[in-house]
């Protein structure tokens, strides 16, 4: 005998069940029914699509069924509630979506069974406006291991059935299909920012970190950069540079801030650098290579440092991330260090007794609101003239005693410190944040990143280091 199969199962209430088209032979074994007994207790009748009554047995007959037997079931039972936002499909449902609003993202069953159906039909005819997106979910899709499908043209009815693992979801029809292998991914990296001098006599400001961004302003007066385009599946690696800390003698190397970065595999890594530390008059402060005439380079430059007479020149920026640092003061026995640069302007120079002021952040709203990064770090003023102010973006102000901290997650250069016996302010650390649309978030990330929303899309921000997995 053949299989049975049936658009509504009821097989112990004794509701009536639609079984096929008129004039369907309906017949029984043990291989097709999951039931040890179906008790037609509705006067014993299927009803078939046409309305023709199939009597099996008078009401309160007992069928007997193989234990264990599964029933083979077809039929799509059609959703009233229109989808407007994303959701969890059922097999052997229909759905209308309705992009008017913005993409829908469907995610199908985690697992299904061969014969499993799913129709999604456009609504609105607004595919082609905002995307209908399948999730499949770990499952194939036409013998694709694709995490997403984009279905793009106004009008489309897609009807797909699991085929089993090999080949998993096949449409029966579909008018355009694209696999989404890639992710596109905004971003703003900024790395940590220089420590403030700890001079002999008179230390220049940190340079702020280097800013790098592809939404809104970057860092240098520079325009954005391109978004990544990802790989869908393959883990970005976040790394959040550390800011510099202040040197608390003569003998300690004056450090720049740490880099930035987003690396993974089908991208170019993107690094942004960390801000040069003040310049140094006393040899055994100085990193390799240091001559003791120029500050440190980085994404901003660190502000020259003055003493005896020795003027340091300022360090310098790197393009399209940061700006100089000023220039040590040479007004004879009047010792102003120069400020350290920042992301937006460079560092002022130190002039007489006065010490340079720090170098103003750039704003950027990839969070949704304006914020200021990478303000650079004051320079010391000398004998009761005035220290250079704070950068705007978190820089820390100079001082005649210990120099001001840079903000921790605005890559804020420190600010510098007047004679011995007083401390550099320590860089502030830096941070990397992306943004991509609430459709395309995968909810894969390590190392405590902070999640918001803002309008359509997701802001992932980095505070330390960590992974996105789009």
């Amino acid at each position: 005998m053949s299989e049975v199969k049936v658009n509504k199962v009821s097989p112990r209430s004794g509701t009536a069940l639609t079984v096929g088209d008129s004039g369907d032979t309906v017949t029984v074994t043990g291989n097709d029914i999951r039931s040890d007994a179906y008790k037609a207790s509705d006067g014993g009748n299927i009803v078939s699509q046409s309305g023709t009554t199939i009597t099996l047995g008078a009401s309160g007959d007992t069928i007997n069924i193989a234990s264990g037997a599964t029933l083979v079931g077809g039929g799509i039972s059609w959703q009233s509630a229109i989808k407007t936002t994303s959701f969890t499909a059922v097999g052997g449902e229909g759905y209308w979506v309705d992009t008017t609003s913005g993409a829908v993202t469907v995610t199908f069953p985690a697992s299904a069974a061969a014969g499993d159906q799913i129709i999604l039909t456009d609504f609105a005819r607004n595919f082609g406006n905002n995307n209908l997106i399948i999730n499949s979910n770990s499952l194939n899709f036409q013998g694709v291991a694709a995490t997403d499908i984009a279905y793009n043209v106004s009008g489309t009815s897609v009807d797909l059935v699991y085929s089993g693992a090999t080949k998993g979801w096949i449409p029966n029809s579909d008018d355009a299909v694209g696999f989404k292998t890639s992710a596109t991914i905004q971003y703003l990296i900024l790395a940590g920012g220089g420590c403030g001098g700890f001079a002999e006599y008179h230390g220049g400001g940190g340079g702020a970190g280097g800013l790098r961004a592809s939404y809104s302003n970057t860092g240098g007066g520079a325009s954005q950069e391109q978004a990544l385009t990802a790989t869908k599946g393959a883990a970005l690696t976040i790394t959040v540079g550390a800011g510099a800390a202040g040197t608390t003698s003569s003998s300690q190397v004056q450090n720049n801030g740490s880099n930035s970065s987003i690396a993974g595999p089908g991208i170019t890594t993107v690094t942004s650098l960390g801000g040069g530390a003040s310049g140094a008059n006393n040899s055994s402060q100085r990193q390799a290579g240091d001559t003791g005439t120029v500050a440190p380079s980085g994404g901003c430059g660190g502000g020259g440092s003055s003493s005896g007479g020795l003027q340091l020149t300022g360090g310098s920026g790197t393009s399209g991330q940061g700006k100089d640092g000023g220039d040590g003061s040479t007004a004879g026995s009047n010792y102003g260090a120069g400020g350290g640069g920042g992301t937006g302007t460079a560092g002022g120079d130190g002039t007489g007794s006065t010490g340079g002021s720090g170098g103003n952040g750039t704003s950027n709203d990839i969070t949704g609101s304006s914020i200021t990064y990478g303000g650079g770090g004051g320079g010391s003023s000398y004998n009761g003239g005035t220290p250079g102010s704070a950068g705007s973006g978190g820089g820390g102000a100079g001082s005649e005693s210990n120099g001001g901290n840079g903000t921790a997650n605005l890559g804020g250069g420190g600010g510098g410190s007047e004679r011995g016996g007083n401390q550099g302010g320590n860089g502030g650390s830096g941070v990397v944040i992306i943004r991509v649309p609430s459709v395309d978030y995968s909810g894969t990330t390590t190392g405590s990143p902070t999640i918001t929303t803002d309008g359509s899309d997701k802001i992932i921000k980095f505070t330390g280091s960590g992974s996105y997995t789009p």
